[in-house]
């Protein structure tokens, strides 16, 4: 049965889900990458048509296109990796209580540890899929910070079934990537032996 979670997000809906399970996403969406976390976490300034509390990110840098009538829609829309956003992220989900941040590649034990104490999980976008990604963004509702450029710029959209995104860290802390790191360092280990 497929898994798709409703913006609002409460934390019964994604307190069951697993590493590894995949889902996707109906409701409110907001692309947030360096730029829009540093804001957040160390200047304390929140969007003002977006609220992340209960809510949805997504690390990703978008191409966004005007049609004729000057409506903003996506062309594109790649997940950034993670990774860059380890350093705020924890902070981002205490100070915010986003409860479902989506990304590229993993995140690591800080992220882990704050999705755990906080309720929220950690889900990768497969790389590569963009345009996929694009086509799942029914409407661009608005966009802030625009200061940033177009990739930082946060961007507020309504998606329908976006995904598929894979749980790569659960309520409990438990971190696929990482988990898979030791696995296959001790596979490595037993071939080499």
């Amino acid at each position: 049965m497929k898994k798709v979670l409703t913006t609002p997000i409460t934390y019964d809906q994604i307190k069951d889900l697993k590493i590894g399970d995949t889902v996707y996403l109906t409701g409110m969406l907001a692309t947030c990458r360096d730029s829009g976390h540093r804001r957040v976490v160390k200047d304390g300034i929140y969007p003002e048509h977006f609220e992340f509390r209960d809510g949805a990110i997504f690390h990703a840098g978008p191409i966004v296109g005007k049609d004729e009538n000057g409506k903003q829609y996506m062309v594109s829309i790649g997940p950034t990796t993670s990774r860059r956003m380890e350093a705020a992220e924890a902070d981002f989900i205490e100070q915010t209580g986003v409860r479902v941040v989506i990304g590229k590649g993993g995140m690591l034990d800080k992220t882990a540890e704050a999705c755990k104490k906080f309720g929220a999980i950690h889900c990768a976008f497969p790389g590569g899929c963009a345009v996929v990604a694009a086509q799942r963004v029914e409407e661009i509702t608005n966009v802030e910070w625009l200061d940033f450029g177009m990739p930082e710029a946060l961007w507020i959209m309504r998606v329908n079934e976006f995904g598929p995104l894979v749980v790569s860290i659960d309520t409990k802390g438990n971190n696929l990537f990482e988990n898979n790191k030791k696995v296959y360092k001790e596979r490595l280990s037993e071939v080499l032996d």
